[in-house]
């Protein structure tokens, strides 16, 4: 697989990573099974997708369990993400960027995870009682204490940017000039998709202009752009996407012209090429530094995402894809 670059270090990974939330946090939790998953994992690995993105949140705790299973075995395979800074409780998520706690933290996840280093430390989200560089002070200690490789940061949402009228990553930009001056940002992670282009206007561009990696969550649109949901099939109360305002089947079936325009660029590729790795393909050419993370809990599909990195869109495919119709439901 292709091999890309995050940060100023030089850190190569696979242009196509796996984001491990969905085998253990909000998705269907019926549809979560702990020997699927490490299957999924071990094949990601095998096809050069050795970004594996995790956070101590998700679960909580045991998607890094999980994942500390499979690098127990391969960890030089591997290039292990995971971040702090979210806490769980029953109903609520909280932030905690105190310094002492992001070091029992980092420890924590170690643990877990079954290795002595972690490659990419990111900060989920700031603490709004902590300024943001005692934070990622104590982060940066991490790294000169050996247990951390890199650091990178997790953008805010781009609501409150709509609601609010100011540009849709301000605050995150402004995190990220924070934070340069304490210790060097590696990777950036947000949002990017087909249906979700935003982090084009601003952030990407500041990634590029940097060296710093810009991670691609969501890549696949929640799995809306893969061409497999039916609008209106529904989803377990558990699934973040049963809460989702562009999930609901009105939207979902408004929005079917956009996978339409994905399958008919993909059919131009051969029989066997997908909406999704055409989805995958025109986050990858958005720059040299973008990693794709999309996220599944099944082997067929990460083998399917992988071997999207190898899919080269062209100039007409890319204007195409340029020229489908905005997605259609607020984010509000």
């Amino acid at each position: 697989m292709e091999r890309r670059t995050i940060g100023a270090g030089g850190l190569a990974v696979g242009a196509v990573g796996l984001g491990c939330m969905p085998m253990s946090w909000a998705y269907s939790g019926s549809r979560q099974r702990g020997d699927e998953s490490l299957r999924t994992v071990h094949r990601a690995l095998d096809l050069g997708s050795d970004l594996l993105d995790t956070a101590d949140m998700y679960g909580p705790f045991t998607n890094e369990l999980l994942l500390g299973r499979v690098l127990k075995e391969r960890r030089q395979d591997a290039f292990v993400s995971t971040k702090v800074g979210l806490l769980v409780g029953e109903q609520h998520i909280v932030a905690n960027g105190r310094p002492g706690y992001v070091k029992r933290a980092c420890d924590a996840s170690l643990r877990r995870l079954q290795t002595d280093v972690i490659d990419l430390y990111q900060l989920h989200r700031a603490d709004p009682e902590v300024p943001v560089e005692e934070t990622w002070g104590a982060m940066a200690d991490l790294v000169r204490a050996g247990k951390v490789r890199a650091l990178g940061l997790c953008a805010v949402g781009a609501r409150g940017g709509r609601r609010s009228g100011t540009g849709l990553h301000d605050t995150t930009l402004r995190q990220l000039q924070r934070v340069q001056q304490v210790f060097p940002v590696s990777a950036v992670q947000a949002e990017l998709s087909v249906w979700s282009p935003e982090s084009l206007q601003a952030l990407l561009p500041w990634c590029e202009a940097r060296g710093v990696g810009f991670l691609a969550a969501m890549p696949l649109g929640n799995g809306f752009l893969s061409g497999t949901l039916t609008p209106g099939e529904g989803f377990e109360p558990d699934d973040v996407r049963a809460r989702h305002p562009r999930f609901t089947a009105e939207m979902m079936a408004a929005n079917q012209p956009i996978v339409a325009g994905l399958r008919r660029v993909a059919r131009r590729h051969g029989e066997d090429v997908t909406p999704a790795q055409v989805a995958l393909a025109w986050v990858l050419a958005q720059g040299r530094h973008v990693i794709a993370l999309p996220g599944t809990k099944r082997e067929r599909w990460a083998a399917q995402n992988a071997a999207a990195a190898g899919l080269r869109l062209t100039a007409q495919d890319l204007a195409e894809v340029s020229q489908l119709p905005a997605a259609q439901g607020s984010w509000d």
